[in-house]
């Protein structure tokens, strides 16, 4: 047999369950490699070894006593540290909160966890969620696996470096922006954002309410599927839970393309695309109407100003969400003569230069005087780009686009130019602004042997056509190429 750590979800559950591997055995594997990647990647915060073997060892027992918990029983996955975890530190990068351990599980872990997963631990992820590249945490950026000189995406770029590399077989991100099938992309991963509400938000430390989701990373569609199922659901302590049924997505899955309509999004291939990425993104899409799909080009005119909307929506959310981290109630604490001046040196000293940026951005839209001319105008924006986004799934069933406009950059590479990190989420923030959900499936490497994502999009709870589709494109222009680093040989 392979290394263990490179099995997908399904295969190591086959194993699992004809006694030929043991949760155990496949824990060690993981942690093994990660023992090989971690001083490269640093995709990891915090790895739980103990608890991680006291979980995989429960599952062996399990199995042993004909107990099955299904399809995620004794995998190990890895989760953002934006993701609440009683009794394990939870930082979300940011010194604010160093130090603070949670009395409490995001009910998606507490999700996880009845499914039988083995959490291996807490990824490393931009400060608060606010970045494209993980380079804005406080302890340290994380690689990307296919080249350490280049970023792995983000903001959940250690969640996609740990299962790209093979220190996780699956992991949760969250997504406000893009930052789940955006570091999929970068790191040739699955990566898939739920519509809005269809997934627990309770315990997810807030970046901007009305726009981050959670979902799963995966190397494959199929695991993308299992991890989705075991997380989605109504849940009452979420204020905007969904409170209907979760859809059914398994049923049609391997239905393929034939007489699904295909939208080709114009204003997501436009300038700064970078050819390469255009090209195996359009062959991808040739791959579909050969197979049947009926192929069209959509226009959506708002999504040109759906950048801007968007970077005054989340930073004004932020501004709100960020002032509880105030130094009074946990994490850094600076002294101050007054509680004023505790709070500023506090707050100056925990937060980094991005999420300072944000906050201030933020905070002045929402100010008086300004708030109709900047927040305002920005929610008449997403009301437009709703509408577009409505229009056209009149006309087709999905819409596809290229993930990022350009593969992994390097390290450093733009972080004196915020504005050409923002556009590293242009094709992915249209479809947070409408709450719809979105996938990235690897279909390809540029010519420096970068991965390259194509991004399927459905209207909102329309997750059963939408994983349908990203299926038809793994099994007809997937890309199961891996990088050197996760193998054994090629990590140490």
């Amino acid at each position: 047999m392979s290394d263990p750590a490179d099995l997908t979800i399904s295969a190591a559950g086959a194993l699992l369950r004809s006694g030929d591997l043991s949760a155990v055995e496949l824990l060690e594997a993981v942690l093994r490699r990660a023992s090989m990647t971690e001083a490269i990647l640093h995709a990891f915060l915090t790895i739980d070894s103990a608890g991680a073997s006291a979980a995989a060892a429960a599952a062996d027992e399990a199995f042993a006593a004909g107990d099955d918990l299904g399809h995620l029983h004794g995998i190990p996955i890895a989760l953002k540290d934006n993701m609440v975890t009683r009794g394990i530190e939870t930082t979300c990068s940011s010194q604010i909160l160093s130090g603070y351990i949670p009395p409490y599980d995001a009910t998606v872990v507490e999700r996880l966890k009845a499914a039988g997963a083995v959490i291996v631990g807490k990824t490393n992820m931009d400060e608060f969620a606010m970045g494209s590249s993980t380079e804005n945490s406080a302890y340290g950026a994380t690689r990307n696996p296919w080249d350490p000189d280049r970023v792995p995406g983000g903001s959940s770029g250690g969640s996609a470096a740990a299962v790209s590399a093979g220190s996780a077989l699956a992991a949760l991100g969250s997504d406000t922006g893009g930052s789940i099938r955006q570091p999929a992309s970068l790191t040739g991963v699955v990566g898939m954002k739920p519509t809005y509400g269809l997934v627990s938000r309770y315990g997810l430390v807030a970046f901007a309410s009305s726009l981050d989701q959670i979902g799963p990373l995966t190397r494959t569609v199929d695991d993308a599927v299992t991890v989705f199922e075991a997380i989605a659901g109504h849940d009452p302590s979420d204020a905007t839970s969904y409170p209907g049924p979760v859809p059914d997505v398994r049923t049609a899955l391997d239905g393929g393309v034939a007489g699904l309509r295909v939208g080709v999004v114009r204003e997501l291939w436009g300038e700064g695309t970078d050819p390469e990425v255009a090209a195996v993104c359009r062959r991808a899409v040739d791959l579909l109407a050969d197979a049947g799909a009926l192929v069209s080009e959509v226009s959506l005119p708002s999504l040109e100003y759906a950048l801007s909307a968007y970077y005054l929506i989340a930073p004004a959310e932020c501004s709100s969400n960020l002032a509880r981290f105030d130094g009074v109630r946990y994490g850094l604490r600076r002294a101050g003569s007054t509680v004023e001046e505790m709070m500023a040196s506090s707050r100056h000293d925990g937060l980094g230069p991005e999420v300072t940026r944000r906050v201030l951005l933020g905070t002045y839209a929402l100010s008086a005087g300004y708030y109709d001319a900047f927040y305002g105008q920005a929610q008449k924006v997403r009301t437009l780009v709703i509408r577009d986004f409505a229009a056209a799934y009149g006309d087709v069933d999905v819409l596809i686009s290229p993930v990022s406009p350009t593969t992994a950059f390097k390290i450093g590479e733009r972080t004196d130019d915020p504005l050409a990190m923002y556009l590293s989420d242009v094709c992915t923030i249209p479809s947070n602004l409408a709450g719809d959900p979105g996938i990235s499936v690897p279909v390809g490497l540029d010519s420096g042997g970068l991965p390259i994502g194509l991004q399927v999009l459905a209207p909102a709870l329309g997750e059963a056509v939408l994983f349908r589709v990203a299926k038809a494109v793994e099994s007809l222009a997937g890309s199961d190429a891996r990088p050197a680093l996760a193998t054994s040989e090629g990590a140490a």
